[in-house]
């Protein structure tokens, strides 16, 4: 199972809070950590990106919407928003085996980001998110379900994913779970995870 811990440095008290967690979470098991601080400028980005690739051993690191500087840190991926150019598009710059996957809110923007080259899809909402409001209603385990039958790259859930209910999302199909507020709570119950 693929866990994704998606970043939030104001949730985790600050950039060297959220440090601190990154290098725990790579510690306990977490495979990918998503660089998702969208209100940083470039170069504090590129610091955080910098320090978070040395810090989590173990763990790859995606940065969300910046090509340019997953590449110049050393990321291992790229994370694209729904209304991004498509991974196809980022190809040509990218090196091999360099992770790019797209947020998709139904299963037909799974299928779509496939068709387009990702390497992965994070679906969602699945629950009602814990970390922000969010207006969309929650797709549910039926719907994960089909995302996941639609194409062979790995899908994961993502909104209101818990300890709890993690292992549902992965019988409907999901290679892993990705979030915020589980990963980044002082309670590591998502190690336990299978």
């Amino acid at each position: 199972m693929i866990r994704c811990h998606i970043t939030d440095r104001r949730a985790a008290g600050g950039a060297g809070a959220l440090l601190a967690l990154i290098e725990r979470n790579a510690r306990l098991g977490v495979q990918w950590i998503q660089i998702r601080e969208k209100d940083l400028d470039p170069p504090s980005l590129s610091m955080l990106v910098e320090q978070a690739v040395r810090r989590a051993a173990g763990a790859r690191i995606l940065v969300n919407s910046r090509a340019d500087i997953a590449l110049a840190c050393g990321a291992a991926g790229l994370h694209l928003p729904a209304d991004s150019p498509p991974p196809s598009a980022w190809r040509p710059i990218c090196p091999p085996g360099f992770l790019i996957g797209v947020s998709c809110h139904s299963p037909e923007e799974v299928l779509d980001a496939a068709r387009q080259g990702a390497d992965y899809a994070l679906f969602c909402p699945v629950f009602r998110p814990l970390s922000k409001d969010d207006p969309r209603p929650p797709h549910g385990l039926e719907a994960l379900r089909r995302a996941c039958a639609s194409v062979r790259i790995p899908v994961l859930a993502l909104g209101g994913i818990t300890a709890e209910n993690a292992a549902l999302c992965l019988e409907a199909g999901a290679a892993g779970v990705a979030g915020i507020t589980m990963f980044q709570s002082s309670q590591t119950a998502f190690h336990t995870l299978v």
